[in-house]
């Protein structure tokens, strides 16, 4: 049989589709529908053939289950329903949305913008740091019995505080590196120092819940500071107020009145432990951070948190505000673990990459020489404009010590911001200086 007298197959195909769209079209899509009862059982007869071997757990797993958990609320949940269910007005509700975008006209028009943008960038992200002479250990000084906490020096230069695991505070002499005065009546490790600039005060605070100050005419402490529920780790001297701020362990920091001694506000808001506080003259007058992972500025007046800022990944343990820049650093432990921001608003700037410890202590002087200290003992020297390290160290524990008494805890420059103090573990306090040519 020869195929040429077979006829076309399309137009059949064509007839048969049609005839069979008219079948089925003169059918009501209700009266096809499956019978409630044979679905179940085909659903039933499905579950038992897939699910059989696994429906039961074997007895071990079984054993090793815990209680039922709580049972589900019994209250009746409302679903929700759905909107327009005519086939012509979902059309026409789909057929009103116009989903092409709106055409922008493109920024680089011509290859001479472009050129001039591509330059612009690459200009700003190649900033020169600032030249920084190296810094050099230059004193170490013993003479405390447990790890060297806390650090403060006076406004005349002359003499600077530390404080220690020993419960004592010393006064040591900044040109010889003597000891002058040792200071007792704390019954904790002490944890943060201050020298108020007005007044002739030195306030400390520690791990025994108190704050004290005291008067360094007499050498005797004049004033307590009631008020914190659990161990106190820092305090901050506003610089043109009689104001003292000090925080801790109850997550809470506290704003005191110097003189009478009353708490003026608690600042509330913090979940953990609160490491670090500074104030300024300027709004944001205080800045914490905290274990909770977060910086907060807070407006004084009200005593209410301003701005949190949350970019840190773990607990905030240390942070340091430039003395004529309007900008403040904080430091956490992890990657890009040391970040600036910008007041008032704390804007964050950049990261300090590299510093890969769980940083302690932060410091900063007016030639725009940042210092970080490590947990680890390893100090890290920066440019503050730019975030450019130049300079990594690593503190050498004493003799005596162990290999992991290597730890830093707290520093501060001196007036001149030419000589840096450092505590740590090994129980020493260390002074660096600039190298001179």
């Amino acid at each position: 049989m020869s195929t040429s007298a077979l006829p076309p197959i399309n137009p059949l195909l064509k007839t048969c589709g049609k005839c069979t769209r008219d079948v089925f079209a003169s059918c009501p899509d209700d009266s096809i529908q499956e019978e409630p009862r044979s679905a179940r059982i085909r659903l039933s007869v499905k579950m038992n053939d897939e699910y059989r071997d696994v429906r039961e757990l074997p007895a071990p797993l079984l054993a090793q289950q815990g209680a039922v958990g709580p049972l589900r609320p019994k209250e009746q949940r409302k679903a929700i329903t759905a909107g327009p269910s005519a086939e012509t007005d979902a059309s026409r509700i789909i057929a009103t949305i116009d989903n092409k975008p709106i055409q922008q006209p493109s920024t680089f028009t011509s290859a001479s913008n472009l050129s001039r943008a591509l330059q612009l960038h690459k200009t700003t992200r190649t900033i020169k740091p600032t030249y920084h002479p190296p810094w050099k250990l230059t004193r170490v000084i013993s003479g405390h019995l447990g790890w060297v906490r806390s650090v403060a020096v006076e406004p005349g230069n002359k003499w600077f505080a530390t404080g220690a695991g020993d419960r004592v505070i010393k006064i040591w002499d900044l040109a010889s590196g003597e000891l002058r005065l040792s200071l007792t009546g704390h019954i904790s490790t002490v944890r943060g120092l201050a020298v108020s600039a007005r007044h002739p005060y030195l306030f400390s605070c520690g791990e025994d819940k108190m704050v004290k100050c005291w008067d360094l005419e007499a050498n005797k402490v004049i004033r307590h500071y009631h008020g914190h529920l659990s161990g106190v780790y820092a305090l901050s001297l506003h610089p043109t107020l009689d104001i003292l701020v000090t925080s801790g362990r109850d997550a809470s920091a506290r704003v005191w009145d110097m003189r009478t001694k009353a708490q003026i506000h608690v600042l509330s808001g913090h979940t953990a432990t609160v490491a670090d506080v500074k104030c300024q003259e300027s709004d944001p007058q205080v800045i914490t951070g905290s274990m909770d992972s977060t910086v907060r500025l807070w407006d004084l007046a009200a005593g209410k948190t301003m701005v949190t800022l949350t970019h840190h990944k773990k607990s905030v343990r240390a942070l340091a505000i430039h003395p004529t820049e309007y900008s403040f650093a904080s430091a956490s432990a992890g990657g890009n673990n040391i970040k600036k921001w910008k007041c008032p608003e704390g804007t964050f700037v950049f990261n300090f990459s590299g510093h890969n410890a769980i940083i302690n202590t932060l410091s900063v002087n007016s030639e725009g020489v940042f210092f970080s200290g490590g947990d680890n003992g390893t100090l890290t020297f920066w440019d503050y404009d730019t975030g450019t390290a130049f300079q990594n160290m690593e503190d050498i524990p004493q003799p005596g010590s162990l290999e992991a008494e290597a730890g830093v805890f707290c520093s501060t420059f001196d007036m001149t911001g030419t000589r840096l103090i450092t505590g740590g573990a090994d129980k020493t306090i260390k002074i660096y200086a600039e190298q001179t040519q």
